[in-house]
């Protein structure tokens, strides 16, 4: 496409706005300014843009379904095809456009309704680049919608303006496997060696996995792009059949993959969909075996290691009870080390970097591109470093400690979108490598590229512990004395308490001592890859035990569940005798899955006025059924619904007679 062909859209445009009226007017033709729709609504996220139970499809159908999750005034403004019969194909919306998971579900939808650019005040980066990998086009040029408005057409050099030069190459080239197909990378050479001075840990991985080639030079600035190869990629069942169906339709016969032996497949998603609520209302259990099914023919076609449920999910089968274990949570438990570099088709992928190595989340195409390429595109983040000074008090976890980074103002501002976080400092130090997980974890809720830990000797510990074999640290796998961040975000490890953070975003943050009234709850959940590691069971059995040798049993009215990460999670407390005390309280015990995290399983609300205290990592609204989810760590979860309403586990034993 030529940078100077004029682009000319339909003027009807639809604006996300955070008033109902605004969304319906838009939709309906009705003549609106940028200044009469405002305010718009920021974070969109892309469980709004795409709801996960449209995402049982993986083609063009999904251009019915748009929107079809997007909360406006505590209202769903945007029904099935609205966006198709509209013809609507600019969208307008505020900040962190596309914010939370990594699904391109969300981009094809978009594309598959009609809609060519979305014009937004920030995207959150993986969405962003899913786009550019789609060819969905967008800008941050908000003076571009009155031209819009009056049919003025643009030009495809004003719409990427402020792009780097690799996501202009690829837009104009069509999208990722076009521009990926005419590609000769090489790993990065002397020549292409990083200047002399102090590093970062990431920047140092990063360098021994560039790639280069014509044209295409080794990133070294902030914002440049490029490409890295990756020591294994993994991918999940939402995306394997997208992206089979993405390959053949590029190489059709010809479709090879790079090093099929570096490539981790799991079925961790939907293996309790015979108890998913929304899949059982909606009737689309068939259409997840479906999914299943296309993920497994993938898996044999080309022989890849496969991780999936623990009994099989046969046609007409829905007795299906869970699964070996959540992808991220499984590769850090069984494959990450200290150094390499990691990439999978979930946002929750930085979970490994609790191990000392780079791990971040792309997208189905970034994935379909490095499966036959061996190549990820990559763009060099910024960095911050998060020093942690002081040791978190006794019944305080990293879980309260993302959670009161979240809160922070400037976080909340966006100052972590896209960057890389290196948690440091005493505390973190002093943190196991599952608790480590929990902060790279939810660097996706921080808005950032990844997240990382220096590896010590708890990171030797915990590899021959999980893994029975011995590994060495070598010397340059830290960050050097001096190396620059854009920011040093300073933490008093001390003054932290238990925290939550209210329904409708992970940043709503505040301290359970601050409650001003007293939150009845109907479900508490404990699982997730967030939540459902060896060092949280732990902390739920600290809990636990503690109300079971008192006699106290889950509240009347609460349902608590727990669910396991992966297997290795479940042995270890069935070993540590921790079953005993969970069943004496009553709570339901689920086999290692996603589940009711991703609305897939049971611990899910049924109803909006259901109040679910959790301990997954992101709460948007309908992320975990209809109702509100408040977020905790594990001993909150326990304690609450132990209690009936949101407490901590001190208020929990102050109001039994203490310890």
């Amino acid at each position: 496409m030529s940078a100077t062909t004029p682009l000319r859209f339909n003027p009807r445009l639809l604006f996300l706005a955070t008033r109902p009226t605004v969304v319906q007017d838009s939709l309906a033709g009705r003549p609106l300014t940028l200044a009469a729709a405002r305010p718009l609504r920021d974070e969109v996220s892309t469980d709004e843009i795409i709801p996960l139970p449209a995402m049982v499809h993986f083609d063009t159908t999904l251009g019915r379904h748009p929107y079809t999750g997007f909360s406006a005034g505590g209202q769903r403004p945007i029904v099935v095809d609205a966006v198709r019969r509209a013809g609507i194909e600019v969208v307008v919306a505020g900040a962190r456009y596309g914010k939370g998971s990594s699904r391109e579900h969300s981009v094809v939808a978009e594309l598959a309704a009609g809609v060519r650019l979305v014009v937004a005040e920030s995207f959150e980066r993986i969405y962003r680049q899913n786009a550019d990998n789609a060819g969905l086009l967008t800008s941050t040029d908000l003076s571009l919608v009155p031209r819009l408005q009056r049919g003025e057409a643009v030009t495809l050099d004003e719409l990427l303006a402020g792009r780097d030069a690799l996501a202009q190459h690829i837009l104009r080239a069509g999208g990722l496997l076009r521009f990926g197909r005419h590609q000769a990378l090489r790993a990065a050479g002397p020549a292409d060696a990083a200047p002399a001075g102090p590093r970062t840990l990431f920047d140092k991985i990063i360098d021994r996995h560039a790639l280069a080639g014509p044209g295409l030079p080794v990133p070294r600035q902030v914002g440049e792009g490029g490409f890295v190869r990756a020591d294994r990629r993994f991918i999940h069942e939402y995306y394997t059949a997208m992206a089979a169906h993405l390959l053949d339709a590029e190489y059709g016969d010809a479709l090879a993959l790079h090093e099929p032996a570096s490539i981790v497949c799991f079925e961790d998603h939907l293996s309790y969909v015979h108890r998913s609520p929304v899949h059982l209302a909606q009737g689309l259990v068939a259409d997840v075996q479906g999914l299943s099914r296309g993920h497994r023919a993938f898996v044999a076609r080309f022989g890849l290691k496969d991780h999936g449920y623990l009994q099989a999910l046969d046609a007409g089968d829905a007795g299906n009870t869970g699964s070996e274990g959540i992808s991220h949570a499984l590769m850090a438990e069984q494959v990450a080390l200290p150094g390499q570099l990691l990439v999978g088709t979930d946002s929750h992928t930085p979970h490994s970097g609790a191990l000392g190595c780079v791990a971040f989340g792309v997208g189905t195409t970034d994935m379909a591109n490095a499966f036959v390429t061996g190549a990820l595109r990559f763009t060099r983040p910024p960095q911050l470093r998060v020093q942690v000074h002081g040791r978190l008090p006794a019944g305080v976890t990293a879980k309260d400690l993302v959670l009161h980074l979240l809160a922070r103002p400037d976080i909340r501002a966006g100052a972590g979108v896209g960057r890389v976080f290196e948690f440091g400092g005493e505390a973190v130090r002093a943190l196991d490598t599952d608790e480590r997980a929990t902060l790279c974890n939810m660097v996706a809720e921080l808005g950032g590229f990844t997240g990382l830990v220096e590896p010590d000797d708890e990171t030797v510990r915990f590899v021959r512990e999980r893994r029975g074999v011995d590994i060495t640290i070598a010397p340059w796998m830290r960050s050097d004395p001096g190396a620059a961040y854009e920011a040093v975000i300073e933490v008093d490890a001390d003054r932290l308490s238990p925290m939550l953070a209210r329904p409708g975003d992970p940043g709503n943050g505040l301290a359970v001592a601050e409650l001003d009234a007293p939150v009845v709850v109907h479900i508490a959940y404990g699982g997730s890859c967030t939540a459902g590691k060896r060092a949280d069971f732990d902390q739920y059995h600290v809990v636990l035990a503690w109300a079971a040798a008192r006699g106290l049993t889950v509240a009347p009215g609460v349902k608590l569940y727990l669910q396991f990460g992966t297997a290795a999670v479940r042995d270890y407390c069935v070993a540590q005798g921790y079953l005993a005390a969970f069943d004496a309280v009553g709570a339901e015990l689920l086999q290692p899955a996603c589940g009711a995290c991703a609305n897939c399983g049971p611990g899910a609300s049924t109803d909006a006025a259901q109040v679910t205290i959790s301990a997954i990592n992101r709460n948007f609204p309908g992320r975990s059924g209809p109702g509100q989810v408040w977020l905790a760590s594990p001993p909150t979860v326990a304690a609450s619904a132990l209690a009936g309403e949101l407490v901590s586990f001190d208020e929990l034993q102050r109001r039994h007679g203490g310890g």
